[in-house]
């Protein structure tokens, strides 16, 4: 069944950086909440509300509904495979698992905003997919999410994943103030590896290179050697992701390894592992340093200044061969070699390992990916505990999310008895059996970011997917790095929030501004030291101290 209603709200809660950069929570060194009850205190749920509930669900049990429930579910509707009734992926939910949804679209462009609206207004669905963990912050108070981390026992699929890939220590950093936490998110048995820098090869092989370089500082001479060696490029290197933040991708790759984070993964607050203590990111010597190997690109003229231009802009001057190099992920390669085929050109690409830095050869991958709110209404359903046995099912058993990333067996891939899944020689999906009539996604309904939270999960079903370049690059960069310990989470209570969410935004956006200055020249970093007591002016200080008072809190 559809609903495609979207009604006007008449409230909102907005959303601040401050809770998706910090979230109110906390890191796992005391669980107690804080009138020192456990915080994840087993809530039962009574006959009333076990209407269609399986009486022996268990981990790795195959889920179906005793009888036919209907779930209301936020639907996120992509432009790319936009959602069908006729999908396959929603017969088979409903003729194999008894289950049939009430769906809410919200087009992607409008998916935060909208589902901050339907929330406020009290319009929830009983699913919200495709949340990141720290966006649920701004719904807690409100009352209008569910305290998932009240009912783990009826979750035993979650639960066993947590415990066999050793995730508690990120788990707990997203309990709230009151040691609750309220989103269940997808989990990975790997770290998340798919950014780094994409190199037309032959340019590279010209200038004499052969091996990819172990530091930022060997990339930066690779790229004068590249600069020199064809005296065609505009620009050794001319970036994409960068229109809506500075050099997004490239600064958030390179940052753990100077000890600072930049681009998307940029945070006002980076917790030094030497103190136990939260500093201000963007006036570090590290992050200063991140800058300064940067704009030394812009100043030798091997990086392309015009740091605003769009995706197509970059993209284009890589297909071109005006560029030897640019951004990329693991996902992005099939559609550069198919544009450079298709413009007629003959040039060899391959994706760099990651380069280390002075702080080490790092990544700060996560191995939490976009998860799901669930309402607090949906405790009130006569269907609540099926409801939490098909979430448990669909998102964290081996069985839910095969179906979810491949499919049916016999009808969209085939499985050998070694376990081997073939995708139907009609079907494609990213770089297998590429040019197929239909797509596994837009056909189907399946590798569909609202039923599979993590993209695969399990290693087995994220390497499925890989080609073997990929794959073979995937493990090449988690064996040479070092991933990051996970950094405790300050549970800022509802006041403290408040009062730093305004400075969290004014203080990112003031750095974000700077950054762009500083790389392209705009700016000399000479006037580093005024920077710094402009941004201390706008009240760094006082977010950093607030933040490190709530760590000392919950720590005792």
């Amino acid at each position: 069944m559809r609903n495609t209603r979207m009604r006007a709200a008449v409230a909102a809660v907005s959303l601040t950086t401050l809770a998706l950069g910090l979230s109110a929570c906390g890191s796992g060194g005391d669980d107690d909440g804080g009138d020192g009850a456990s915080p994840d205190a087993a809530a039962t749920i009574d006959a009333e509300h076990s209407v269609g509930a399986m009486e022996d669900f268990a981990a790795g049990t195959s889920f179906k509904a005793t009888e036919p429930v209907e779930l209301s579910l936020m639907y996120r509707d992509h432009p790319d495979y936009e959602v069908q009734d006729d999908w396959s992926v929603f017969q088979h939910l409903e003729d194999d698992r008894n289950v049939t949804f009430s769906r809410t679209d919200v087009p992607l462009a409008d998916w935060d905003q909208k589902k901050a609206l339907l929330i406020g207004s009290g319009e929830a669905s009983d699913l919200m997919p495709v949340t990141y963990p720290g966006q649920e912050t701004q719904f807690v108070s409100g009352g209008a999410i569910l305290p998932v981390s009240d009912y783990l026992e009826y979750m035993p699929n979650f639960a066993q994943k947590v415990e066999d890939w050793g995730l508690q220590d990120e788990i707990d950093n997203l309990r709230q103030d009151d040691g609750k936490y309220y989103i269940l998110p997808g989990l990975r048995e790997i770290p998340d590896v798919q950014y780094t820098v994409m190199i037309n090869d032959d340019m590279w092989k010209k200038a004499g290179i052969t091996e990819d370089p172990a530091t930022w500082d060997e990339f930066t001479e690779d790229l004068a050697k590249v600069k020199e060696a064809n005296p065609g490029l505009d620009y050794a290197y001319s970036d994409r992701w960068t229109d809506t933040t500075t050099l997004g991708a490239l600064l958030n790759v390179m940052g753990p390894n100077f000890g600072a984070a930049g681009g998307w993964g940029y945070n006002n607050t980076w917790f030094d592992q030497d103190s136990g203590e939260y500093v201000f990111n963007g006036t570090s010597d590290e992050y200063k340093q991140l800058l300064e190997t940067v704009h030394g690109w812009v100043e030798a003229g091997v990086m392309d200044p015009e740091i605003t231009q769009s995706d197509d802009q970059a993209r284009q001057k890589f297909v071109s061969g005006k560029s030897a190099a640019v951004t990329s992920n693991t996902q992005e390669i099939t559609a550069y070699r198919t544009a450079i085929k298709d413009g007629g050109k003959d040039i060899t690409t391959r994706l760099l390992t990651i380069p280390g830095g002075p702080a080490g050869s790092n990544l700060a991958a996560s191995q939490l990916s976009s998860g799901l709110m669930i309402s607090s209404n949906a405790a009130e359903q006569p269907y609540f505990k099926a409801l939490l046995q098909y979430v448990d099912w669909q998102y964290y058993s081996d069985e839910g999310i095969e179906f979810a990333q491949w499919g049916v067996d016999g009808e969209t891939y085939s499985k050998d008895s070694d376990g081997t899944r073939t995708l139907n020689d009609d079907i494609s999906w990213n770089a297998i059996n590429a040019g197929a009539p239909k797509k596994l996604n837009t056909d189907f309904g399946y590798s569909n970011g609202v039923f599979l939270l993590a993209n695969g999960s399990t290693q087995d079903l994220l390497e499925s997917v890989m080609s073997d370049e990929v794959k073979e690059w995937t493990r090449s960069v988690l064996d040479a790095k070092e991933v990051l310990p996970v950094a405790p989470a300050p549970r800022l209570n509802e006041m403290e929030l408040e009062q730093n969410s305004l400075l969290d935004t004014q203080l990112k956006d003031a750095v974000q501004s700077a950054t762009a200055a500083f790389i392209t020249g705009q700016r000399s970093l000479d006037d580093w030291d005024a920077y710094v007591a402009e941004i201390e002016g706008l009240g760094a200080t006082q977010l950093v101290e607030t933040v490190n008072t709530a760590l000392a809190r919950q720590e005792g």
